[in-house]
């Protein structure tokens, strides 16, 4: 036999087939094992830490004047970012959900931000 495995126990495994089917003597198998691609080397640009992402995001909630930085908390796991904290109103909550995944190495952003409550009026 000839042909390509994508691994040793597919190899073997075509081999005991082979033997299985009634009239074959003797089994020869000269399948080659198929090489696994080598990982993609990461450059440093690409390999950006949970701690750089934070360190980002705080950075850019800072720089706009619709986000405050000082009253979100910011959690980054593998490229999750969770942000929490508490917002004048809804459209603070989506700027900084759009300005969190516009940051490189962000995956996916959970905004738990609440939005504060106005006390009510003694009218």
């Amino acid at each position: 036999m000839r042909g390509e495995a994508s691994s040793l126990a597919q190899k073997d495994l075509t081999t005991e087939y082979a033997k299985d089917v009634e009239g074959i003597k003797s089994v020869n198998n000269e399948m080659t094992i198929k090489e696994t691609p080598a990982k993609p080397v990461e450059t440093m640009i690409d390999k950006i830490d949970d701690a750089s992402i934070t360190a980002q995001i705080k950075a850019s909630l800072l720089v706009h004047r619709s986000t405050s930085a000082l009253k979100t908390l910011i959690q980054t796991t593998e490229g999750v970012v969770t942000v929490s904290g508490i917002v004048k109103n809804a459209a603070e909550k989506s700027m900084v959900t759009k300005l969190v995944s516009d940051i490189n190495g962000v995956i996916k952003v959970v905004n738990n931000m609440t939005v504060e409550v106005a006390p009510a009026s003694n009218y």
